[in-house]
Formats: C-alpha cells, sequence, structure tokens
C-alpha cells in the first residue's frame, strides 16, 4: 500500500487563511507557554517561553504563519496538524516526549478560564460517521488496525501487543528496557484476574495479534476471541498455529454485540475505548450476558479523570481525527457508574499502570524511530512519520504526568443483595 500526504491528509497539504484566528491563537499561545518551562524559538531568532536559558527543552517553531494560522483553525487539531506539517518541531537535543511532558501537566491552565467557558462554540462534533454502531466499528477499527501489519510489527515487541505492559517490581521503569517480558507480565496479570487456568472457557473482546488468546491456550484454556481487523484476524490464526495451540484458540471476525454462548471467563484489553459512550452499556451488558454463573471478568482501559471526560466527550480532537476515529477514553466513575446501572457486575480488583504505559510508549518510538527506513519501504511517507511520532510522544506525556491512566479491573458479579 502506498499512504501520501495528499490522498490521506489533505488539510496538511493546504495552510488555512484565516489572519484573525490566527492572530488570536499567537496571543493565547505566546500567554500559554510563558506559565510552561520551554524555550520557544522562530525562525528570526526570537525567543520565549517560560524558561528561555539554553537547556530549556526547545519548541522550535519552523513556520509561524502556518503554525499560528491552523492553531487558529481549530487549536485541538491544529497543535497536531501543525507538527505533522512541519510547521513546528523539537529542537536539536529535544526529545518530543520531554518537550509535551509541562503542557500536559498544565493543559487544563493553558486557557484563560474565560475562553475556556466559550469551549462549546468552538469545539467540533465528532463526525457521525465515526459513531460505533456495528458497521462504523468495522470502519473505525480497519483505518488504524488494518494499516499494516507490517508496520506493527517494526515497532512491537515479539509478543505484538499493542497495551501498555507491565514492567517488574524490581527495575526502575523509566529505564526498563524488557518489554517483551513486561508484556507477558501484563497478559498474565489480565488471566489471573479472570481465573483462567486447565479447562476454562474463555471470550476476548478484542483480538489484538493473538498474544493473549495463546496464552491462555497455553494454560490449557479454549479461547474464543473476535476482532473487527482482518489483518489482526490473519496474524493471529497463523500465530496460534505457530504455538501449536490452533485446536484451543478460535478466532472470528465478528462484533462484541454478536457473540452468543457462556464463558468461564471474559478478558477485554484496551478494547472499551473503541466503543463510544453511547455503547457502554451494551459493551457490559454483553459481557454480563455472556458470563457464566461464578465467572469472572477482567478488563485493562485507559482512563482520565471523571471531569475532564466529561468536558472532553462530546468534542472531536486530533486523536479521533488521525489515530483512534470513534475512540473514547473512559473514567474508572463512569465504568463503575454503568456497570452499576446495566449490569450485576461490580469491580472487585485494581491494579493501575499509568507509569508503565509511559515507558512503553517511549520503547515503542524508539523501535518505530529505528525501524523507520524498514517502515517507509512499505510506502509510508514522512507525514505518517511525523504523525505517529507525536501520537506516541503526546500519549506518553499523558501518562507520565497523570493526566491518563491505564487500570487492569477484576469484575465479578455482585451478591444478590447488593
Amino acid at each position: 500500500m502506498t499512504v501520501t500526504t495528499t490522498m490521506r491528509w489533505p488539510s496538511i497539504v493546504r495552510t488555512p487563511r484565516a489572519p484573525l484566528h490566527a492572530s488570536v491563537a499567537r496571543v493565547i499561545f505566546e500567554r500559554a507557554v510563558s506559565m510552561v518551562p520551554v524555550r520557544v524559538t522562530t525562525p528570526d531568532g526570537q525567543v520565549r517561553g517560560g524558561d528561555t536559558t539554553p537547556g530549556a527543552p526547545e519548541f522550535r517553531i519552523v513556520r509561524p504563519t502556518a503554525f499560528f494560522a491552523r492553531l487558529g483553525r481549530d487549536t485541538k487539531v491544529g497543535f497536531g496538524e501543525a507538527y505533522m506539517a512541519g510547521d513546528w518541531k523539537a529542537g536539536e537535543g529535544t526529545d518530543l516526549a520531554d518537550l509535551l511532558t509541562p503542557f500536559s501537566a498544565r493543559l487544563t491552565t493553558l486557557v484563560p478560564q474565560p475562553l475556556q467557558r466559550l469551549r462549546g462554540l468552538v469545539d467540533k462534533r465528532i463526525p457521525a460517521h465515526q459513531e460505533n454502531t456495528p458497521e462504523g466499528s468495522r470502519d473505525n477499527i480497519a483505518a488504524h488496525y488494518d494499516l499494516s501489519n507490517d508496520l506493527f510489527e517494526a515497532f512491537l515487541d515479539p509478543t505484538m501487543s499493542y497495551s501498555s505492559a507491565w514492567f517488574a517490581d524490581d527495575v526502575d521503569i523509566t529505564a526498563a528496557t524488557d518489554l517483551e517480558a513486561a508484556q507477558l507480565r501484563k497478559i498474565d496479570g489480565i488471566l489471573d484476574y479472570a481465573g483462567v487456568g486447565n479447562g476454562t472457557r474463555v471470550l476476548e473482546i478484542g483480538t489484538g495479534w493473538g498474544a493473549l488468546a495463546v496464552r491462555a491456550a497455553q494454560r490449557g484454556a479454549r479461547v474464543t476471541t473476535v476482532t473487527l481487523s482482518t489483518e489482526q484476524l490473519q496474524l493471529a490464526r497463523r500465530r496460534a498455529e505457530e504455538a501449536g495451540v490452533a485446536h484451543l484458540v478460535e478466532v472470528r471476525l465478528q462484533d462484541y454485540r454478536e457473540v452468543e454462548g457462556e464463558y468461564d471467563a471474559i478478558v477485554s484489553v484496551e478494547m472499551i475505548e473503541a466503543v463510544g459512550e453511547q455503547y457502554w452499556p451494551a459493551y457490559f451488558a454483553a459481557i454480563d450476558r455472556l458470563l457464566a454463573p461464578g465467572g469472572k471478568v477482567a478488563i485493562q482501559a485507559i482512563t482520565m479523570s471523571h471531569e475532564r471526560m466529561l468536558v472532553t466527550r462530546r468534542s472531536f480532537g486530533w486523536i479521533q481525527k488521525y489515530i483512534f476515529p470513534g475512540g473514547l477514553i473512559p473514567s474508572l466513575e463512569a465504568i463503575d457508574q454503568t456497570v452499576a446501572a446495566h449490569t450485576s457486575l461490580r469491580v472487585t480488583q485494581r491494579r493501575e499502570l499509568g507509569p508503565h504505559y509511559a515507558r512503553t510508549l517511549h520503547l515503542w518510538r524508539e523501535r518505530f524511530t529505528e525501524n523507520w527506513p524498514q517502515i517507509h519501504a512499505h510506502g509510508f511517507d514522512e507525514t505518517f512519520r511525523r504523525m505517529w511520532e507525536f501520537y506516541l510522544a503526546y500519549c506518553e506525556a499523558g501518562f507520565r504526568t497523570g493526566y491518563l491512566g491505564v487500570s487492569q479491573l477484576q469484575l465479578t458479579r455482585a451478591p444478590s443483595w447488593d
């Protein structure tokens, strides 16, 4: 396949023309960076920011006119688009996540409160075509996960796990390097929460590339795993065969709403983010319906604070436009409220892995950068490279600061008197 800027991202090719909006964006940006410990440099040699010393992380504006025009047109989308277009970059010697982290730490205060009250006037709504109906979900999943198995193989570890790892307790997370071992530990944590062992009937919602299904089968479980990605389906089946457990693993191209049967354990790793708020009740109700008496559920979920979720849940951001269409990150409170209102389930155990995800993303970005020539050879262009650099670094910054979290949750049926 060939991914080109003009075909996939026409708004990156065209610089918007909105001089008034650009002027307003410049004022807001200069006020915001004055509160952030970064050094902002421009082509004419000006230096601004909250820390203008040479050692501070450098935010280098390459094309000021284009940068502020994109920022003025749509702040939530334009900042990332400007990076994709090359309008700004991290200065030499500055890591992109290091640069974005202080912004993430101050995300709720960078825009003045009076302007925040106007959010409803400037936020764009999530497009109707991204709604997670059965048909829409297939399109949304394909837009990301069917890009190319070769792409994901180039930066993931050998397990092909595309979710937070869980590093050993006796290592410094910020320096950990054994990603494969940490991913297997994460998978074992989920399987342990779900009580998966010999003879367990397991349903996995969201196959990924099959690592969890294979690991469960190696415990002697019989696994049914469902995905909406044809690329993942093919590779997961092959990996089960190569591991010698194909007779215990059934991989289906199927929506979770269409699954029938009864399972002793239901697992789902970082799938809820693709469900959409409107369908959270259906997601958890399906799990409740399919869970056998005495069964256990284990999910891994990216989360954000309930307050931030309520503020952002209706708005259309850069991640939804370019990375995860239809995506919405829940809060732990929203999960608790949904399961209480629509199921007989309750969260009974929880494990927090936020710092582990920051490290996971850093290692992915290192591998992505190291293997870029290989990725580029599969038809991905420089705009795509900058898009994924920004995506991985932006998320890493979010987990570093606690703006984002990730939890492993065990759910069991509440007593009948609850």
